[in-house]
């Protein structure tokens, strides 16, 4: 009897615990103040910042099913959350131009790289990297919040439930900025202009860079001012400018389109998501419980004699049944998961089927855009080389076919 009243004490013990641990409240959201100018900067002192289209990340299949997320969403969030750190990056006033890209366009003189780790609404994940032209990496870290649903409910306008998140970013950002001299900023620019001849045209300007087993680069030598070559890739470099701000209206016009749907199937995610966190966590209490009593029966059977078997049996035969009776009640309660699953995932499909390409116009000519980021820029890319092509006559630069 004594024993079996210590097994009782550990396994009431052992629930407890277990019990605690499938819980747990939301952490509130920390605040972070905006690192801003206290006075206009000179023109010299402002870099430009582009910031590639976010990697979305691998969903991993035991969450993406648990939670219903959906790959079409984070796609989705790899072009919204750049476009959100863009807005947080030009209040702090550091900056000069900051454009969201697709990945592995050349010419930034300040890039930025997010991988989406995490995001379903309650928590927010982010590993992000920033290089400079050079080569030369200011930072690479990750960044996360967690939010309460109730904070969906009280949001300003223009503002992110993880705000705190894009504000630890923009502050990192502005911090390694300003640990940098007037001349490494001239050095930034340089670097950035070669990059984007070299990569236009590599036969001409390859060889004014060369790039060490690090990834930083050197610059051999400078474009003379007058080169003619060099003149004309800086035309082109200005017509990027024009084609990126284009791309960037349309990035805007995607981001006003997604912002309330977007908060709205947060909001609900997180609502849904924390729905779902509860009946787990019934779901495994009860489950606990059930096995808890069903162990604690064969403990008796086992560790009694013939006669405090006999005695026991009532109670042995009662806890039997009872911790069955609980486990199946914890398997029950577990599949009305499926129902808040198939909320979420509905909630995904919703949001994915209004982030469409838009139709844009050139020169008086309508085109649309179809495809990934990466595949609308290169769209964009060959209508300017074209263009480009067709008012200069200047085509050796150029060995790819435009496909119409």
């Amino acid at each position: 009897m004594i024993r079996t009243g210590k097994l009782a004490l550990v396994i009431g013990v052992f629930l407890l615990s277990a019990c605690a641990s499938t819980g747990g409240q939301r952490k509130a959201p920390v605040q972070v103040d905006l690192h801003k100018i206290v006075q206009e900067l000179p023109e010299a002192q402002l870099l430009d910042v582009w910031i590639e289209q976010f990697e979305p990340g691998v969903l991993p299949k035991k969450e993406k099913n648990a939670l219903g997320l959906s790959t079409e969403i984070r796609q989705a969030e790899a072009r919204y959350i750049p476009i959100h750190l863009r807005g947080v990056m030009e209040k702090t006033g550091y900056w000069g131009a900051v454009r969201v890209v697709p990945q592995n366009t050349e010419g930034a003189e300040i890039l930025v790289s997010g991988l989406i780790l995490n995001s379903n609404g309650a928590d927010l994940e982010l590993k992000i990297s920033a290089e400079d032209a050079s080569g030369r990496v200011w930072f690479r870290k990750t960044y996360s919040g967690e939010v309460d649903p109730k904070i969906y409910d009280n949001l300003a306008p223009r503002m992110d439930a993880f705000q705190m998140v894009y504000r630890l970013i923009a502050n990192d950002l502005v911090k390694f900025r300003n640990q940098l001299s007037d001349q490494e900023r001239i050095a930034i620019r340089q670097f950035a202009d070669v990059r984007f001849a070299a990569d236009m045209a590599p036969d001409t300007f390859a060889g004014h860079l060369r790039q060490n087993e690090k990834g930083r680069y050197n610059l051999e030598r400078l474009p003379a001012v007058n080169d003619p070559a060099f003149q004309r890739v800086q035309i082109i470099r200005e017509r990027d400018y024009m084609l990126i701000d284009t791309l960037n209206g349309h990035y805007d016009n995607f981001y006003l389109d997604m912002s309330n749907p977007y908060m709205e199937w947060r909001k609900a995610q997180s609502v849904e998501a924390a729905a779902l966190r509860e009946v787990k966590r019934k779901a495994n209490t009860r489950m606990l419980l059930g096995a808890a009593a069903i162990l604690g029966a064969i403990a008796i059977e086992a560790m009694g004699s013939r006669s405090t078997r006999a005695s026991t049996g009532t109670l042995r035969d009662v806890m039997v049944l009872g911790g069955a009776v609980a486990v199946k009640s914890g398997i029950d309660i577990r599949s009305q998961g499926g129902i808040h699953t198939a909320a979420i995932e509905e909630l995904g499909y919703s949001f994915t089927s209004e982030a469409q390409p838009l139709v844009v116009e050139v020169d008086g000519e309508i085109h649309t855009l179809t495809g990934s980021a990466e595949a609308q820029y290169k769209q964009w890319r060959a209508l300017m080389r074209e263009i480009y092509t067709s008012e200069t006559g200047f085509d050796t630069l150029f060995t790819e076919p435009v496909s119409r």
